[in-house]
């Protein structure tokens, strides 16, 4: 929907901000503009900002809103002020490198919603060394035919299975069907090694509920009811939504921190850009000490090595 509304300006922090046309809806659905995705993320700066800080991340752009083209944008856009920080990656499989947005305070986020950013998507490796992940994500995605009943099911496994590891996890909806649970790790290893952990933890959730979860890499090999877990969004270049991230869903769902005593309760519908500013301000951010809880991979890379997965296999079959 096109606008004419002028220009505003929005201080955060010591940063002033242009937003222009502040008025286009961006969620027709739920009458929810440019203005208000501004507000939101400013309502929830610090967890946000938490969720981004200096990470490479990927911009799910909608320059019309929902109604026109979704931009997946990995270069920084352009015209970004000086003070906007990035971060070169390299690109093996097109030899390339782009200058993606690195996020160091909340006046970055706020000129991304400026450039029509909806949906906030981070690596989950720093700036500092990009090739190392300190993150390590759960993604618990749902087949086709699975409830969220059983997403439930499988979320309560995956927090038993890391108590036994003494693993402290965070989890988090997906905004959308499913749940995500991230776990801080040490940077000490490359993406293969990250994702082989990953792995190994999935096929341990697997053994213990193999009616409700799978691992098949193959979707014509899936139970389409099952939970997948998804141990590939731990590969290079593989990013999800971050925390507090707005999703270009209908309804401004957002992908939102919840308490694993709130897993059986939390309606992803109810989590949207309307209710999550007074969440918020009444909780915080629940992943706010996710950095005081370091978890180091060695008992998952063994059980890898026990269950005969192989790095360079688990690689192999990513690029099939």
């Amino acid at each position: 929907m096109a606008s004419s509304s002028p220009a505003i300006e929005i201080e955060v922090d010591d940063r002033v901000v242009r937003v222009s046309n502040p008025d286009r809806v961006y969620f027709p659905e739920v009458g929810l503009t440019k203005l208000d995705l501004v507000e939101y993320y400013l309502a929830v700066g610090p967890g946000i900002l938490n969720a981004l800080w200096e990470r490479p991340c990927m911009l799910h752009r909608f320059p019309k809103g929902l109604a026109g083209e979704k931009v997946h944008q990995k270069r920084i856009p352009a015209g970004a002020p000086p003070w906007v920080e990035t971060v070169q990656l390299h690109f093996p499989r097109w030899n390339r490198t782009a200058d993606e947005l690195c996020v160091t305070e909340l006046g970055a986020v706020i000129w991304a919603v400026q450039m029509s950013t909806v949906e906030f998507h981070p690596w989950n490796s720093r700036r500092a060394d990009t090739e190392r992940p300190d993150e390590w994500r759960i993604d618990l995605d749902p087949g086709p035919e699975c409830d969220y009943a059983r997403v439930r099911r499988v979320a309560h496994v995956v927090h038993e299975v890391l108590d036994e590891l003494g693993a402290v996890g965070y989890p988090k909806t997906s905004g959308s069907k499913g749940l995500h649970v991230y776990v801080r790790v040490r940077p000490d290893h490359d993406f293969t090694t990250v994702r082989t952990a990953a792995l190994a933890f999935a096929r341990e959730v697997e053994r213990r509920v193999p009616d409700d979860v799978t691992t098949a890499w193959w979707r014509k090999d899936r139970d389409p009811a099952a939970v997948f877990v998804d141990y590939n969004q731990n590969a290079r270049d593989h990013t999800i939504a971050a925390a507090y991230s707005v999703r270009g869903l209908p309804d401004a769902r957002v992908s939102a921190p919840i308490r694993w005593d709130e897993v059986d309760d939390a309606d992803p519908r109810d989590l949207t850009v309307l209710t999550m500013p007074a969440r918020f301000a009444e909780l915080g951010d629940l992943h706010a000490d996710i950095d005081d809880h370091v978890f180091d991979l060695a008992p998952l890379l063994a059980w890898a090595e026990r269950d005969g997965l192989e790095a360079d296999a688990v690689e192999t079959e990513e690029d099939a």
